[in-house]
């Protein structure tokens, strides 16, 4: 079918994806709020800042006020391009565009990506994405009448109504989703919606009507519940799936209408890839500067926070799939850790890292801890500052001389109650491979209930002079051969 041939697509792409999109004038079209300092309500989305960025977004997606105030400090002027190489939902891609500058991102996680493609694509005629949209919707309530399941999530009649056959997905798929993620109806009214998209023929504006399915999924139709962690809530028996998709391509539409006011041409270039090995990923010294969120050294598993909608669309349907995306991630979580990897040997000379490992072992042991998940802990840390590592060293031939870096990361005690100081340690790292560190900046605090410690999260800035002015500080050793 064209809508899965399509999707599939993304999700099995490496190449560049270039796109010369319809984008603001140097001077913002869309009225953006003021800058805020950091405080209680830092990490919040502004309603003025809901354009574009709303379409879909993480739970832990770090603020677009954030992204301007780093704009603003570097000094950032059209024709300059930041770079995402950790760039989730697009939060800094898309703020970019709305600042006249061009945008460049990498992300390993198609969903993610898939979002992203769609948020930096301001093309779509509004008023064609909106009528495409309701003959859709229209014909699929009829469907759903026909099958007696009506997308009204009202009482369920009572007894009378005729037994049918509910859509499912495939047990392999299924087996993939947090259990009872969703109810059977809602599903079925899922997979007919999707069903209807998959025969649609103008693939322009499929992008946004699967992102908007996906926010769906996972804000009105599903059972699920956002903490620290995703997880399952009170089941619903029946919910709405086309009216609240309608809903949310009629705020894609509206949006469009603001941001496609006095269009130019911006450049835009998305990669599905590891951020781990970005140096033939980008022309060299084509990065003006890099402002992003890499995940956190922690026990999220990302790929949990995508899951239903990802599986829905088809971007992961096995588990030899799901693998995959997992190895193509920074080992931030004991999940995706696996025999063959060796990050850890980029930062083997590291004597902090290495302390902390040893104190998370050390202390493993005092109490008892035997898990398989538990005894990975130590790796996992090891793992995470070696990805780093990797990153850091791989983006250098990408930065123009005096290029300037912004990194959101946040302290960490999730390995049995043991400190991590991630931003103090990604700066040493940093450090170590020629980059200049410029500051730490607090962006905001947050209370761990576990340690009952207000745990840090901070914005590590740096500066790269280029490869001849400042030698590293250490060798950059390779990575001996895997047997």
């Amino acid at each position: 079918r064209n809508g899965w041939r399509y999707l599939n697509s993304l999700s099995t792409k490496t190449g560049q994806d270039q796109m010369h999109l319809l984008a603001p004038t140097g001077s913002p079209t869309v009225d953006l709020p003021p800058r805020r300092s950091a405080g209680v309500e830092a990490n919040r989305l502004l309603h003025a800042d809901r354009v574009v960025h709303d379409w879909y977004r993480f739970v832990l997606s770090y603020p677009p006020h954030l992204v301007r105030e780093y704009v603003d400090r570097f000094r950032l002027a059209s024709g300059a391009t930041v770079l995402d190489p950790f760039c989730g939902t697009g939060t800094t891609l898309v703020e970019a565009l709305k600042l006249g500058l061009n945008a460049a991102g990498v992300e390993a996680n198609p969903m993610a990506y898939l979002a992203t493609r769609a948020k930096v694509d301001w093309r779509p005629q509004p008023e064609k994405l909106q009528s495409a949209s309701e003959r859709i919707a229209s014909s699929v309530l009829d469907v759903l009448e026909s099958d007696a399941v009506p997308d009204s999530s009202g009482p369920l009649f009572d007894g009378h109504q005729p037994v049918v056959r509910l859509l499912s997905l495939d047990p392999e798929a299924e087996r993939l989703l947090l259990r009872d993620s969703i109810s059977p109806r809602p599903a079925h009214k899922a997979l007919r919606l999707k069903q209807a998209l998959w025969k649609s023929t103008d693939q322009s504006l499929l992008s946004h009507q699967c992102i908007a399915l996906a926010k769906t999924l996972v804000f009105s139709s599903s059972n699920l519940r956002f903490g620290p962690e995703v997880g399952v809530g009170r089941p619903k028996e029946d919910a709405a799936v086309v009216a609240p998709w309608l809903e949310n391509i009629r705020t894609i539409a509206d949006d469009l209408r603001v941001v496609q006011t006095a269009p130019r041409f911006v450049k835009t270039i998305l990669r599905l890839s590891d951020a781990r090995d970005l140096e033939y990923q980008f022309d060299r010294e084509s990065i003006d500067a890099v402002i992003t969120s890499p995940p956190y050294p922690n026990e999220k598993d990302y790929t949990r926070t995508t899951r239903l909608e990802s599986v829905f669309l088809g971007l992961i349907r096995s588990r030899e799939e799901l693998r995959a995306l997992k190895q193509g991630l920074v080992r931030s979580n004991t999940r995706n850790v696996y025999k063959s990897d060796a990050d850890d040997f980029h930062v083997a000379d590291n004597s902090e890292i290495h302390r902390i490992a040893a104190e998370i072992e050390e202390r493993r042991v005092r109490m008892g801890k035997t898990s398989g998940f538990e005894k990975l802990y130590p790796r996992v840390a090891m793992l995470y500052f070696g990805g780093m590592h990797r990153h850091l060293a791989s983006l250098r031939p990408l930065l123009r001389p005096g290029a300037q870096l912004a990194y959101v990361v946040g302290d960490q005690a999730s390995y049995l109650q043991v400190m991590i100081r991630t931003g103090t340690l990604l700066a040493e790292i940093a450090d170590s491979l020629g980059y200049e560190v410029t500051g730490i900046d607090l962006f905001r605090t947050r209370f761990a209930t576990a340690t009952k410690e207000m745990l840090r999260e901070e914005v590590v800035l740096l500066r790269w002079p280029g490869p001849k002015m400042r030698a590293p500080k250490k060798a950059v050793a390779t990575c001996p051969e895997s047997n």
